[in-house]
């Protein structure tokens, strides 16, 4: 007979304690608790061999598993992990298969939960999934046509501190516009010299970044606060590929040049690397020739952009074939009656939508295209990309 409906550990101490009094019997017990007098002398009985303890629930796990691994086994699979810190569970028992052919070894789902019993699996942590840029890349025919920006791998001066240097180069003329040394990586320090370089040298039709922070996110099309600053200023952020460099390859090229220049070894302190990199970039620009320029240097091609810096960020606007949305300051828009995410980056920012097919409206943010709304489900996808993988 079970115990009432409320705490089962509440009611034995309060059977025990009534017990105790000696003024109920047995049966008095069992039909006040409503369980049967077995369950009583069962629980009078834990509690004189153990005392409190006693009450509380017992596993009612068998103490033997016929199927269970033997612990020789066990042993054998732990130990060959100990040895062999960077073999999974499919790896370790091919090996001990071929060390031991004639032993009966468990399946691999088995020996992986046998290394997480032991504290020996080290999970991997969730990749952050970016939205593939859709468009072709543009050509930088020109300068200024396109610039590429990164964050050069991340080093530690003589003092200790780490060192991110930002790097921003004109594709067309291989001119390094910038190469500053951080602390860390942040969106508003980022941005800070970005909008120094586009004051020093005027606006890019283009800048190509790589997909990490803070030049893209998990947003829709892989759209940033940086990113979505670029399209304030009619510059078009483009992304290579995920696992693709040689789409950057010419800023790749500069960095492999940068670090053998500047970073092996590194300086004592940021200030003093940074002097590093303002000799290298003097020298990069105005004393290194270029093959892929007639053995010209960078500074001999470039010319600063036309447009210049505005000293206000232009309002977004709109044709008048466009529906005009302005997002809620949760990333959300209303639309007919519903509220559909779109981004948190484009808060409060004027979305466009324009029909392209029945139930479906293409949206975008000023002149960039960021997803296409299917207004019978309410779901917003990515826009399919044109471009191969190279």
């Amino acid at each position: 007979m079970p115990w009432k409906e409320t705490c089962a550990m509440d009611q034995r101490i309060q059977l025990i304690g009534d017990w105790l009094t000696k003024e109920f019997s047995i049966t008095e017990l069992s039909e006040s608790f409503g369980v049967s007098r077995p369950t009583v002398y069962k629980w009078i009985a834990r509690y004189r061999d153990q005392g409190s303890v006693g009450l509380e629930e017992m596993a009612r796990r068998p103490l033997n598993h016929p199927n269970a691994t033997r612990p020789e086994i066990i042993e054998k699979i732990v130990g060959m992990k100990l040895l062999h810190q960077k073999m999974g569970p499919k790896k370790i028992i091919a090996s001990l298969q071929q060390q031991y052919a004639h032993v009966c070894w468990p399946a691999i789902s088995t020996a992986g939960e046998i290394l997480e019993r032991q504290g020996l699996v080290r999970h991997r942590k969730r990749r952050r999934r970016v939205t593939p840029y859709a468009d072709p890349l543009l050509e930088c025919d020109k300068p200024n046509s396109v610039w590429s920006a990164d964050y050069k791998g991340q080093f530690t001066t003589g003092d200790g501190k780490p060192c991110y240097p930002l790097t921003i180069t004109d594709n067309s003329s291989r001119y390094l516009l910038q190469c500053r040394g951080l602390s860390q990586i942040s969106h508003e320090e980022t941005q800070s010299w970005f909008e120094w370089t586009f004051r020093e040298y005027g606006l890019p039709d283009a800048i190509k970044t790589d997909n990490g922070v803070p030049f893209a996110s998990a947003s829709l099309a892989g759209l940033s606060r940086l990113s979505v600053w670029f399209i304030k200023l009619g510059i078009k952020p483009e992304r290579i590929l995920p696992g693709h460099p040689e789409q950057n390859g010419r800023h790749e090229r500069m960095h492999r040049t940068l670090k053998e220049a500047t970073v092996d070894p590194p300086k004592h302190n940021l200030a003093k690397q940074q002097e590093s990199f303002e000799e290298f970039k003097h020298e990069y620009n105005c004393q290194r020739p270029h093959e892929a320029l007639g053995q010209k240097t960078p500074a001999s091609v470039y010319q600063p952009s036309p447009r210049t810096y505005p000293l206000r960020l232009p309002p977004v606007e709109y044709d008048d074939d466009v529906v005009v949305k302005r997002m809620r300051h949760s990333g959300e828009l209303y639309w007919k009656g519903r509220f559909i995410h779109i981004s948190k980056v484009l808060a409060k920012e004027p979305v466009a939508l324009k029909q392209v097919d029945d139930h479906l409206w293409r949206i975008s943010f000023s002149f960039y295209p960021i997803g296409v709304l299917n207004e019978l489900t309410g779901k917003v996808s990515p826009l399919k990309t044109t471009r191969g993988k190279v």
